[in-house]
């Protein structure tokens, strides 16, 4: 009888069989096998899962499988690219499966359950937001000087075809991003307190000044503008906008009940920002 007991009580803290390896899977392709040991509490009788290792391990899961969507936008010929949907882990339920086949018997794969990123912008948007021509603004620029011309080219393209819905507030260094060799921004004249200097992405401050005059003409609401330490010569004296990493932005506010458009383009030796939105909503011009 007492053995009969002793045995029973060795067989219940046997462990329980479970997979030695989940293959995690993603459209048929497999990302990333991982071994079982490493999610487990060695207790004896039933394993259990480290909750706090899985918890890790979806977080670098959720980053290494996101895809971003790719917003709609206007090409060089005036048509519309549309955008596409990106994916994202769906977190909850790739849990859920993740203890399913964990506690399952011999090697398990788990395809990587995902939910659809929209993009914020689509074609329909783009299409109705682009009819209703708010303001402009030109600035021009001696071509000659090339670095500095490539450098307005650039932060040109990079706040092009942005959208800014309402209420939102537009940020130039948050959109531009840091000016760097790596992006391939160039040294060029810049004012560095009042002194005529030379720096990487050196120009740019054309463009964000070009776009404070189109923003300002369309009514929209001016969070944060300063101005250079000395005049220059792309816009009247007191309307330029400079901006720097490490120290100003320029900002604005949609406060309009529609989104707005920006379109910022180069042309040979001139800079076009121009504001557009949809019929709903009309703003008259603003001279400066």
């Amino acid at each position: 009888m007492l053995l009969s007991w002793l045995t029973g009580m060795l067989l219940a803290v046997q462990p329980v069989s479970t997979p030695a390896s989940i293959s995690l899977m993603q459209q048929g392709q497999t990302i990333a096998i991982i071994d079982r040991k490493d999610f487990m509490i060695p207790l004896p009788g039933t394993p259990m899962i480290d909750s706090e290792k899985l918890e890790l391990f979806t977080l670098k899961l959720e980053r290494q499988v996101y895809r971003p969507p790719i917003n709609a936008k206007i090409n060089e010929s005036g048509g519309i690219m549309p955008g596409e949907n990106g994916s994202m882990l769906y977190k909850k339920a790739f849990k859920e499966q993740f203890y399913a086949n964990f506690f399952s018997k011999g090697p398990a794969k788990l395809e990587i359950p995902q939910l659809t990123v929209h993009p914020r912008v689509d074609s329909e948007l783009l299409g109705n937001i682009r009819t209703n021509h708010l303001a402009q603004y030109v600035t021009y620029f001696n071509r000659s000087h090339s670095s500095r011309t490539h450098n307005i080219s650039l932060a040109a393209k990079a706040i092009d075809n942005q959208v800014v819905f309402p209420g939102e507030t537009f940020s130039f260094n948050g959109v531009v991003g840091r000016r760097t060799t790596d992006k391939g921004y160039m040294r060029a004249p810049v004012i560095v307190r009042g002194e005529l200097s030379e720096g990487v992405g050196g120009g740019i401050c054309q463009v964000s000044s070009t776009l404070f005059n189109a923003v300002d003409r369309a009514g929209l609401h001016i969070v944060q503008r300063f101005s250079h330490s000395r005049s220059v010569p792309y816009v009247p004296k007191g309307r330029d906008a400079t901006v720097s990493w490490y120290g100003p932005d320029f900002r604005f506010q949609n406060r309009y009940n529609q989104p707005i458009l920006i379109r910022a383009k180069t042309y040979g030796g001139s800079m076009m920002v121009m504001i557009s939105s949809s019929d709903v909503i009309h703003v008259p011009s603003k001279k400066p």
